[in-house]
Order: structure tokens, then sequence, then C-alpha cells
């Protein structure tokens, strides 16, 4: 049982109703996330509904961001709680992961769909359009028969203003070339 002083610092408040204590968060709670965890034999909880919230807010979080941020509101709350509640939310379609590099992955609500560029010098993560993968999923799907899921993919490479200060700096061109040379030592041979 999740104690009132929690549930009621996530939504703001509590009172009694039919048969003992309804909370508030009954009645501010998504109904179409309730609906769907319903149909599939879950329940609503606050936890769910708070790890929802901040997959929502935040865009792209780590599991670790989502905690803090659920934490924001109810401190009880726990990494193991987030990472088990994200699974879920997975598994039944609300939110997907993506690895951006070589940390934990993110998450994003299942229709925040674009694919994901990631400059490998200062960590910017950008988004572009999944029809620019059009091309590639094809010939894919033609050679291999492979079927690519454009909205689970993080290009590398570097952005705007890396480029801009590599064109614009010798040194600091030959700095970029030579992290990418680390880097692609690093990671050869890796899963991503």
């Amino acid at each position: 049982m999740i104690p009132a002083a929690v549930v009621a610092s996530c939504v703001g408040g509590f009172g009694h109703g039919q048969g003992g204590v309804w909370f508030a968060y009954d009645l501010v709670v998504d109904t179409s996330l309730r609906q769907t965890l319903h149909r599939r034999g879950l329940r609503m909880t606050p936890q769910r509904q708070l790890v929802v919230d901040a997959v929502r807010e935040l865009g792209h979080a780590t599991p670790e961001q989502i905690c803090t941020r659920v934490q924001q509101t109810a401190p009880a709350v726990n990494i193991t709680t987030i990472y088990r509640t994200l699974e879920l939310l997975e598994r039944i379609g609300l939110v997907r992961h993506t690895h951006l590099g070589h940390g934990a992955p993110t998450y994003s609500e299942e229709d925040h769909q674009h694919v994901h560029l990631v400059c490998h010098l200062c960590g910017t993560v950008a988004e572009a359009p999944t029809d620019l993968m059009d091309a590639l999923a094809e010939r894919l799907r033609e050679e291999s028969g492979f079927t690519l899921d454009a909205t689970h993919v993080a290009l590398s490479g570097r952005c705007a203003d890396c480029t801009e200060d590599a064109d614009a700096s010798p040194e600091a061109g030959e700095a970029a070339a030579s992290h990418q040379h680390h880097t692609h030592d690093h990671t050869e041979g890796s899963a991503r």
C-alpha cells in the first residue's frame, strides 16, 4: 500500500470515498493510460502516472533522470520502481527506448518518433524526421529482407556548431579527428 502522504503529494490531496479512502489522483489521472492498463488486466498506480508524466515532460530521459523528476513529487519512489514501470510501459507500447551512445537508454513517448542525431563531440542530441531514412529502409528491405525501425535509430556525427568550430580552427578539426578515431577504437565491436 502506498502511504497516503506520498499519494497526496503526487496530486495535491485526498478525501474519503465509497467504502474507504479515495485519492484525488483518480480525478486527474490520464484516462487513456488507465484504459490501456485496464485492458491488459493491470491497474493504474500513482507511480505509473508519475513516470508517464516525467517521460512526457522530459522528452528524452534516462531512467535516472526520470527518477529524479518523479522524486520531486514522490520522494519514496526508488530507481527499481522506475525501471520496472518503464519496462511495463514499453511492453504495452506507451514508451520506447533508444540508445543514444554508451550510457543508459533514453525513454520517450511511443508517438514521439524521429531519428536521433548525436554529436559525439559535445553530446548534443537533435531530431530529424524518420522519412530521411526511407531510402535506406527500402534498400535494406530489398537487399536483405530486413525491416528497419527508423524510430529506434541514433546516428553519430558532429553537430553544426562543432562542425563550424572545427572548420574555423585547424586545431579543433585535428582534435575532432583524434576524438573520432578514439571513439571508433573504443566502440568497435560493441553492440548498439
